[in-house]
């Protein structure tokens, strides 16, 4: 190293930050406003979605539709219909990451700047990484999240939420007055966080610091962030990969019985992953293990408690509990879309996409498309094929939680409703501001 690198890194350092900012945001920002302006379906889409509900969205959505399977916008194309955005995303001639991959001197900028943490938009983030390192990633998490270690791991999530609704209940007796409760913060959030913190290792005392560290990094998917918002995301993973590191060293001295433990384990082995690979992957589950469930969680009390005629029927028939996690997953998805770029020349749908070009597939649309879903803007927990929804993505990045967040969906909602058959939403419920991540920031309710 040389003697000059503690003084001229940091300086280095300072300089890429606004490069970062500049290049990942303010850009793409300009053009999907000056887009936006002038009409372009997608430029509205990225400029409204921040804070908005996805239902104000439903409209775009049905706009696009009208121009066929694809759209074609000014500098991508969005997929909107079911059947488009499932070739996408299952086809050997997309793959994942950033277009400037393939930009020329914008991919040099981006390689420059790129910041020296785990993020999950940057490689080796199981997010942006095709085969055979995706493969090899997957490989070594996969029977975790299996449907039946899913099955042995439901009575613990049960006793998880039976005790954080018994939290609940004293907060009721210290509060007579009746004072709504943010249910985001003291259930949906908690439930799904110490699940995933049990099965990778995390202490519990060390819950909402990873609570905190996940609010903090959710805005990494979104392009266009100010630079406040930036600097946060940025600080957030610097010290999500400092604790991180910590953490692993911790188990590595001292294994447990958790995948982290694992994991560690199969890299001194030597068949495991790079040190770099094994924070990059320990993080996304990580984070990726409860972010998403926060948002279904939330979205389904709101959606049942705004349709009393589908929250009877589940009361009526508990058997309905997991179709209607599936038809809350599909009305009101807690990821609006995801993109892909195309290695070759290729066609969807009938449209010709060219190599280097990035299809933006809209889940949310695609979950409404009425070629699949009969009646697709009734919400109806009885839907025979509300499992045909597209929210966990499909193909090699279909989603490697899916199985966990269903059981946690369907547990959690069910012991709530259980729990509180009174429960009222009060006023004052707001949407979280980030456009990838669609959920609850705060969900006041009312139990009794």
């Amino acid at each position: 190293m040389s003697l000059l690198d503690p003084v001229v890194k940091p300086v280095v350092d300072r300089v890429k930050k606004p490069v970062r900012w500049g290049a990942g945001h303010v850009l793409p920002r300009a053009y999907f406003r000056s887009a936006a302006k002038r009409g372009d379906l997608q430029g509205i889409l990225i400029a409204k979605a921040p804070g908005a509900h996805t239902f104000e969205l439903l409209d775009l959505f049905e706009e696009a539709r009208a121009h066929g399977p694809i759209y074609r916008g000014r500098l991508t194309q969005m997929a909107v219909d079911h059947a488009a955005v499932k070739e996408v995303l299952t086809s050997a001639d997309f793959h994942t990451g950033m277009p400037s991959a393939a930009a020329g001197a914008l991919a040099k900028i981006a390689r420059w700047s790129a910041i020296e943490v785990i993020s999950p938009v940057e490689p080796p983030s199981l997010l942006v990484t095709d085969p055979p390192d995706h493969t090899r990633y997957r490989k070594l998490v996969t029977r975790v999240f299996s449907v039946k270690a899913v099955q042995r791991l439901t009575s613990r999530t049960e006793e998880i939420a039976a005790g954080l609704l018994d939290d609940l209940e004293k907060r009721l007796a210290d509060t007579p007055g009746g004072e709504p409760i943010d249910l985001v913060e003291t259930y949906c959030a908690l439930l799904p966080v110490t699940v995933i913190a049990e099965i990778l290792g995390v202490p519990m005392e060390d819950r909402t610091k990873v609570l905190e560290f996940g609010t903090a990094a959710a805005p990494s998917l979104d392009l266009g962030l100010d630079w406040r918002t930036f600097s946060q995301v940025e600080d957030g993973l610097k010290e999500f990969d400092a604790w991180l590191t910590d953490h692993l060293e911790k188990l590595r001295l001292n294994p447990e019985d958790n995948l982290l433990s694992e994991l560690l384990a199969a890299q001194e082995d030597g068949v495991g992953l790079t040190p770099h690979e094994l924070k990059s992957t320990a993080g996304l589950v990580l984070a990726a293990g409860f972010e998403t469930t926060v948002n279904l969680l939330g979205n389904g009390i709101k959606l049942l408690h705004d349709h009393p005629d589908q929250l009877a029927m589940v009361r009526q028939d508990p058997t309905l509990w997991a179709n209607a996690t599936d038809e809350i997953l599909r009305f009101d998805p807690p990821v609006l879309l995801t993109g892909r770029i195309a290695s070759v020349d290729t066609e969807v749908a009938g449209t010709r996409v060219a190599a280097g070009g990035l299809v933006t597939t809209v889940l949310a649309a695609a979950n409404r498309d009425p070629k699949v879903f009969t009646d697709p803007a009734s919400f109806d927990v009885t839907r025979e094929n509300a499992k045909d929804h597209v929210s966990f993505s499909a193909g090699r990045h279909y989603c490697l939680g899916a199985a966990l967040a269903r059981m946690e969906g369907e547990v959690g909602l069910r012991m709530l409703f259980e729990r509180f058959p009174d429960l009222a939403i009060a006023p004052g419920a707001k949407r979280r501001p980030t456009r990838i991540l669609r959920g609850y920031e705060t969900l006041p309710a009312r139990l009794r």
